[in-house]
């Protein structure tokens, strides 16, 4: 279980405030402490970017890595910053990962600078038309997108099927699709699709002290069902990633399993 740090995010108000400032001190504390409690990659979240946004993402992967041996998620729908994280990012701790193509016409270029620069991509399974009604429809899209990757020189194995989770308090139903998605989009292609979700969605709009229980209780269902990967709060899920792995025969167990 590939666990992707995402407190670095420019909706929360510290980080934010760090972005403005070009203060590394709460990035580099952050990614530390997502790092260490088990994300072996971080979101580096710079929202839509319209203006600085090239420079304000070569600084964040510069200033991640500065501090973690870690990979970046470069999370924003400016290409262009994209590309300048792209450019900034060692690789030397793994290849980066951008979030998001999907299956609107604008989001097609983000393929070809996945192709550009080998890296892998998140393909989100929305298109312009709206959103999906149920599992069948994200696994038509997820299909749209894997064709559409190989067409840009993108192998599948650098891609990432996110069924795009919505927040409970108004899209119950949805629950239950992604997780039958997940499901489904293993089944496309052998060996099996990865996946990836961002996590937190699910629980947003609830009240703050079920927020984490919310969280932790969809985490152990989606991975119970075969997800590869998740945009979370490391420090929140890691002991629930490790029990599952366990429980699952993917590590074995041992007496100290939680603290390796």
């Amino acid at each position: 279980m590939l666990i992707i740090g995402e407190k670095l995010s420019i909706i929360a108000k510290r980080v934010r405030e760090a972005m403005f400032k070009k203060d590394k001190g709460p990035i580099q504390e952050i990614a530390k402490a997502q790092w260490n409690a088990g994300a072996r990659m971080i979101d580096a979240n710079i929202g839509p970017a319209e203006d600085g946004g090239e420079e304000l993402m070569e600084w964040m992967v510069r200033t991640i890595q500065e501090a973690v041996p870690s990979p970046i998620c470069l999370d924003t729908t400016n290409s262009k910053a994209i590309e300048a994280g792209l450019k900034a990012h060692d690789n030397q701790w793994g290849r980066a990962l951008i979030n998001s193509t999907s299956n609107d016409p604008e989001r097609f270029p983000i393929l070809e600078l996945a192709a550009k620069y080998n890296c892998q991509v998140i393909g989100l399974t929305v298109g312009k038309g709206g959103l999906p009604a149920d599992a069948e429809e994200r696994c038509g899209i997820a299909a749209e997108i894997m064709a559409r990757a190989m067409e840009y020189g993108v192998p599948l194995e650098d891609l990432y099927l996110d069924p795009l989770v919505l927040q409970i308090a108004t899209s119950q139903d949805h629950a239950m699709h992604v997780i039958k998605a997940i499901k489904m989009f293993q089944e496309l292609n052998d060996p099996a699709m990865k996946t990836v979700v961002g996590l937190s969605n699910i629980s947003n709009g609830c009240p703050k002290h079920v927020r984490p229980l919310m969280n932790r209780q969809y985490f152990a269902l989606l991975m119970y069902h075969g997800l590869s990967s998740a945009i979370a709060d490391a420090v929140e899920l890691s002991e629930i990633a490790k029990t599952m792995d366990v429980i699952m025969g993917k590590t074995l167990y041992a007496h100290s399993y939680l603290e390796m």
